[in-house]
């Protein structure tokens, strides 16, 4: 019988061999980093007499992210952090955004802001993202962020792509000297994903960095065929189901960012069903990567307190 690395559930059916990858239990480990978080938020409060604080934005009434923002102040809740929430209506201008953002900026009880996007056509993305003070921009959308993880000096990771390095570190999965392929070039998820994954070390150590990294994108050509190559294959495209079977090199591990909504129900980018024959590991959707984000911006808005406060 053929053994690939990292596979595991093997099955004979009919002189047929069905080989079924790990499933990387999102949930299970994101509650590891919540409860590491709560531990290091209440010797905060300790220390300081206050609990490290995320506020959060949110223009109109979009029932997506309403639901979003309930459950990241419902994760602060429990994990021992306060929240504050400031709602906007859809026909709030850019200046009224700006104007919040400012005396969120100047408040120091305020560790953390995240503006929940996208917002209203009538607001400009990029400037309100840059309004945000970096030392509390807790999703590392700014530039200032961004440039000092290109340069391999974070302030902070995005939630995102650090709960993925999260995921790879602590079920033992190396980076250093893989080639990971990243399908997607999104300024949340693929840019940055590359950026830490291709850095010399890591906050986890240097087997959760020193990939060789590929991004692909809807201009790359052979893109099966790129994909294939991939000992960590990592889809943040948004299309459902995109990933197939024969994209997948026996034994990679495949890491699914996508959340597509469909007459099935939550599907992921990677066709999860065929995928899990071929892969080594795989996260499911839902229950994969979606509740490493949450519990990365709690830790992100702890480590702004603790910059704050120093």
């Amino acid at each position: 019988m053929l053994v690939f690395p990292y596979r595991v559930g093997v099955f004979h059916v009919n002189e047929r061999t069905i080989v079924s990858a790990a499933i990387l239990d999102g949930k299970a480990i994101a509650q590891e980093i919540r409860s590491e978080v709560a531990q290091q938020a209440a010797e905060f409060a300790s220390a300081h007499g206050r609990k490290p604080c995320l506020a959060t934005v949110l223009v109109g009434e979009d029932p997506a992210s309403q639901v979003y923002i309930r459950m990241k102040h419902k994760a602060c809740e429990k994990e021992g952090l306060d929240s504050r929430h400031h709602m906007l209506p859809d026909g709030a201008t850019e200046e009224q955004l700006l104007e919040q953002i400012a005396e969120l900026n100047a408040d120091d009880a305020v560790n953390g802001i995240l503006v929940q996007l996208p917002v209203p056509d009538q607001i400009n993305e990029k400037k309100v993202l840059d309004a945000i003070d970096p030392l509390k921009d807790v999703d590392a959308f700014h530039p200032e962020n961004v440039g000092r993880i290109v340069q391999g000096r974070p302030r902070f990771l995005p939630c995102t792509p650090y709960g993925i390095q999260q995921m790879l570190h602590r079920k033992g999965i190396e980076v250093s000297g893989k080639h990971v392929v990243v399908i997607g070039r999104s300024e949340i998820v693929g840019k940055p994903m590359a950026m830490m994954l291709m850095q010399r070390g890591s906050e986890l150590g240097r087997e959760s960095a020193n990939g060789t990294v590929t991004v692909c994108h809807s201009r790359t050509a052979d893109l099966p065929g790129v994909c294939r190559q991939a000992d960590i294959l990592i889809a943040a495209i948004g299309v459902a189901k995109f990933v197939t079977a024969d994209m997948v090199k026996p034994g990679a591990a495949v890491i699914d960012v996508g959340i597509n909504r469909t007459d099935d129900g939550l599907v992921g980018d990677v066709d999860f069903d065929a995928v899990k024959e071929v892969a080594g590991h795989i996260t499911p959707v839902p229950g994969g990567v979606g509740p490493l984000t949450i519990a990365m911006l709690l830790h992100n808005t702890l480590i702004a307190a603790r910059l704050q406060a120093s």
